[in-house]
């Protein structure tokens, strides 16, 4: 019983890490738009988390730092692998070889923060029905 609560808390928690570390990579994409020659990066959030929450079978797990992915209880050896990183595509060739296009990173930091504050909502309100649901009925 107590695995099934734990699992689910321990899913959002990776979500949380991973929403965090790509939030990080947009403020630093926005950070570096007029910065020539700088290429964009993301990472694909659905495939990051099928790998981080990959440590029932055996993988691993996001360690509590930056979205870092640490080995699962059994491979204390491995070295931690973070989210595999992509380049942004331009939607417009710049003169000075930057990728970065503002209107998506604005949009994608937007979608990120809401997508953030919803698993923060979800952890919180599983908390208070598992704390409703151990309170003693003598009230």
């Amino acid at each position: 019983m107590i695995h099934r609560l734990t699992g689910v808390l321990d899913f959002q928690a990776q979500a949380l890490t991973l929403r965090s570390e790509r939030q990080r990579l947009i403020a630093s994409n926005i950070a570096n738009a007029d910065t020539p020659g700088y290429v964009a990066r993301d990472f694909d959030f659905a495939q990051a988390l099928r790998q981080a929450s990959g440590s029932a079978q055996g993988g691993f797990r996001l360690a509590e730092n930056a979205g870092l992915a640490a080995p699962a209880a059994g491979g204390a050896h491995a070295q931690p692998r973070p989210p595999r990183l992509n380049y942004a595509t331009p939607a417009q060739d710049n003169l000075d070889g930057n990728t970065v296009d503002m209107d998506r990173e604005r949009a994608s930091s937007v979608d990120n923060a809401l997508r953030y504050e919803s698993t923060l909502r979800f952890i919180s309100s599983s908390v208070k029905n598992t704390l409703d649901a151990i309170k003693p009925y003598n009230q």
